[in-house]
């Protein structure tokens, strides 16, 4: 089997990479993208091998296993990065959600000053944000010959955010049913607004949750663990070194180092 064919071969098992490298708007095709990942990852097993090699001659265990390290290891590298993309479609969707309420109140305004769709999608396009590249996206559609409701549907099937789609779609279907757009696009972004706040509330609980567990496991256990550890070792002279104290002081910082991620990750991207 050919290079390109076994490249093929092996884009045809995801077959919703397309769609996922549009959302994450990566300007490769599957096949492009599938072939640069695999290049990297045959490297980067290769390397990982070699210290596997070393690791498994100090252990006097059979150099026959580098083989499925080597199986093991590109299955993984290479499944990590398609993993990439959809991190890449949830950064950007975290973006966009905690934006698309500005663009669809700046529309609404826009709207109802009098503006013609069109053109309160033109003026909000000249804004800033990821959110507003989307709706930028939409007017280049337009340009390009498409309606206006072709248009947002290809927004709609592209966009990595729930929160636009739904905006994208109630301008749509008033479009559709030829009945004024303001009002759908009210509605659907009061609702947005009530959902941001009751995430706020939700984000308030597991906060409140976070921070007692932050509270014990990074601040009272290990000062109370050092006091502790220093009264026991001066009654069992137990010499305390520098080493032991760098040990300890690595482990404070991962643990300071996992709670300000999970700070990060539960906070919801809102923007009211």
């Amino acid at each position: 089997m050919s290079k390109i064919g076994f490249v093929n071969r092996v884009a045809s098992f995801f077959p919703a990479l397309k769609g996922e490298l549009r959302i994450a708007h990566l300007p490769y095709t599957p096949v492009e993208y599938v072939n640069k990942n695999l290049k990297i990852t045959a490297l980067y097993a290769f390397l990982l091998t070699i210290l596997f090699f070393f690791v498994l001659q100090k252990a006097k265990l059979p150099l026959l296993l580098l083989m499925p390290i080597y199986i093991v290891l590109f299955i993984l590298l290479f499944e990590y990065s398609l993993l990439k993309v959809r991190a890449k479609i949830r950064g950007r969707e975290r973006e966009i959600n905690k934006e698309v309420l500005f663009v669809g109140r700046y529309l609404l305004v826009k709207l109802y000053s009098g503006r013609p769709l069109l053109n309160a999608l033109i003026e909000t396009a000249g804004s800033r944000g990821i959110a507003l590249k989307y709706i930028k996206e939409i007017v280049d559609d337009i340009d390009t010959g498409n309606t206006i409701e072709e248009a947002l549907k290809n927004a709609m099937t592209y966009s990595p955010s729930e929160k636009l789609r739904r905006v994208l779609f109630h301008i749509n279907n008033a479009l559709q049913l030829g009945i004024d757009v303001t009002k759908p696009l009210e509605s659907v972004l009061e609702e947005i607004t009530k959902e941001e706040e009751l995430e706020i509330k939700k984000y308030s609980k597991k906060l409140n949750t976070l921070v007692i567990f932050y509270m014990l496991a990074a601040v009272i256990l290990p000062s109370l663990g050092v006091a502790v550890f220093i009264v026991i070792s001066s009654f069992i002279s137990f010499p305390i070194d520098l080493k032991s104290l760098l040990v300890f002081i690595f482990f404070i910082v991962v643990i300071q180092f996992v709670f300000i991620t999970l700070f990060k990750s539960i906070r919801p991207m809102v923007n009211l």
